[in-house]
């Protein structure tokens, strides 16, 4: 059955999402409205993980094999403390500038037929008609926010502040910096989105914040004491900014959305509009992406809109429930960093890793780092028992039948 489908917000998952619906029935009528011109946009890199590119591959070749063609890899993750650095292997990560991913989605969207429309802002006054109206308008969504009643809509500051900031530094892994200061400690985390370019994103506590005087800094000062402060870990390249109008950075806290039900009426939420994860964990981008994969699949098959939006909400909020306990229990590390950065390099990088664990904040720190250790050298015990056992198994039977020769 053709249907008429307004996405608000050309974002990844408004734009994925009139991908795959057109994919699944080209007669759709599918309109993607984006309040900024084309080609603008905020943020540096995006990253994502191996898991969401086989998703992307099953469900659209095409936009998946130009998403992996633009993006950089690692396989590693590196932590610096003071002088003490650490390297562990990890799962296959990606970066891709954002410019780039929504280049590559409204080009692939544009092929199907679906109509973008930029620098055309929709709100609950000019609100388009159409059988469904997705807001993917971000964590800012006019449009939840107009019914933030029946959204049931709820919002947690979070206590540090960062900044989203770019550098000419290409990092071959991801990055995570600590430096200490008279005011307390200050990090960063960085990664590569191009072979030219990488993201960096600095967080520390309110009171280091004021310290050092970024709450009064203008961009240029900031960056600056910034490029001083992470001179090791940048090589001597610059940090790059996105001042606002007044010359101010832009520090932020991060917001903790949810929303106790994602559809009103035929608007239904998607993304940071229905919810947000701490950047910490870098699942923004992957989850939206999801949305948009669980909603078409919901509206394939399902009869009747409200089924297929009642079917959207608990299948992803289901699947939301463990990263969004590692987003928050992730931040909560960061938050409490004066309880582990103390700790010897090898055990504080081992813990790093753990921060998403909901019992970690509740062991001492040293003890949690010996169980765990302890827990993988029995698991690491059971793989070798599993490895060695039917190898001895085929050599006990060899030689039982050798000896009845």
């Amino acid at each position: 059955m053709r249907v008429k489908v307004a996405c608000v917000g050309g974002g990844p998952a408004g734009l994925y999402l009139s991908i795959l619906l057109k994919r699944q029935d080209p007669s759709h009528d599918i309109t993607v409205h984006e309040r900024d011109p084309e080609g603008s946009t905020y943020g540096w890199g995006v990253t994502y993980w191996r898991g969401l590119l086989d998703k992307l591959h099953e469900h659209d070749p095409e936009s998946a094999r130009a998403l992996e063609q633009h993006s950089v890899s690692w396989n590693e993750g590196v932590a610096r403390v003071r002088d003490a650095e650490t390297r562990h292997p990890g799962d296959e990560g990606f970066g891709i500038g954002r410019h780039r991913l929504l280049e590559i989605l409204s080009a692939r969207a544009r092929s199907l037929g679906v109509r973008l429309e930029f620098e055309h802002e929709i709100t609950d006054t000019n609100l388009p008609v159409a059988d469904l109206v997705v807001a993917g308008d971000g964590v800012h969504s006019a449009l939840r926010t107009r019914h933030a009643d029946d959204f049931g809509t709820e919002i947690r500051a979070g206590r540090n502040r960062y900044i989203w900031l770019g550098t000419t530094k290409v990092f071959d892994s991801f990055t995570f910096a600590f430096v200490e200061t008279d005011h307390g400690w200050i990090w960063c985390y960085g990664y590569g989105f191009s072979p030219e370019r990488s993201t960096c994103v600095v967080e520390c506590a309110p009171e280091t914040f004021s310290g050092l005087g970024l709450d009064t800094a203008g961009e240029a000062d900031g960056l600056a004491l910034l490029e001083k402060l992470f001179a090791d870990v940048l090589d001597g390249h610059p940090l790059i900014g996105r001042s606002s109008a007044d010359g101010s950075a832009q520090w932020l806290t991060f917001r903790t959305l949810t929303n106790r039900t994602w559809s009103c009426g035929n608007l239904v939420l998607m993304g940071d509009a229905a919810h947000t994860t701490h950047y910490s964990i870098g699942a923004g981008t992957t989850l939206a992406l999801e949305d948009a994969i669980a909603l078409a699949g919901a509206l394939r098959t399902h009869t009747g809109l409200p089924s297929a939006l009642a079917h959207y909400e608990r299948e992803r909020k289901a699947q939301l429930l463990s990263i969004q306990s590692a987003a928050r229990y992730s931040a909560q590390w960061y938050e409490n960093l004066p309880r582990y950065i103390g700790l010897p390099p090898q055990q504080m990088f081992a813990l790093l890793g753990q921060r998403h664990s909901p019992l970690l904040p509740y062991v001492p720190p040293q003890l949690y780092y010996r169980l765990d250790r302890a827990a993988g050298q029995l698991e690491a015990l059971r793989r070798f028992k599993r490895w060695l056992g039917p190898k001895v198994a085929r050599t006990v039977h060899a030689r039982a039948l050798a000896s009845r020769k």
